[in-house]
């Protein structure tokens, strides 16, 4: 999932979302609970607008409990260590949710989808939720998918 519409650096410095981004963020949310949608854990970057996304989406899941900030999620870290971190917990959790930032959500997304992280495979939008199916193999997950603010 990415992160909601955010202030820019100028209005704030921390950048948490903007009145818009959390209403944003709230129905998809609130979409993603009607269609069943329950993660096992929310993870985040350690950014502030990541977190508030984050802290909404489990919220309305149910889960506000099991949100973590997770390193490696931040807009510009390389993909492939949390790949490989993805492919150790298959088995331990049902569904995990990432709630991060553009480029590295395209790549990370690219990379388990096609194994190019250049592959450009889906198209996210602030706000957005897109669920993959793991397949067994880095480059065999699948889009279940795709849930764009503008129909939720």
């Amino acid at each position: 999932m990415q992160h909601g519409l955010a202030k820019t650096r100028e209005e704030d410095p921390d950048r948490p979302l903007t009145d818009e981004g959390r209403a944003t963020v709230e129905r998809v949310a609130a979409r993603a609970a009607a269609l069943g949608v329950q993660p096992d854990r929310v993870y985040h970057s350690g950014l502030l607008r990541a977190r508030q996304t984050a802290e909404i989406l489990a919220g309305r899941l149910g889960i506000p409990d099991r949100v973590e900030v997770r390193p490696g999620l931040e807009p510009l870290d390389p993909v492939e260590p949390v790949a490989s971190w993805l492919d150790g917990l298959a088995g331990q959790f049902g569904a995990v949710v990432l709630v991060g930032h553009l480029p590295f959500l395209d790549r990370l997304t690219s990379l388990l989808v096609a194994g190019d992280e250049n592959a450009q495979v889906v198209a996210f939008r602030m706000g957005g939720l897109v669920k993959l199916i793991p397949k067994g193999n880095r480059a065999g997950y699948s889009v279940a998918w795709v849930l764009a603010p503008e129909l939720a």
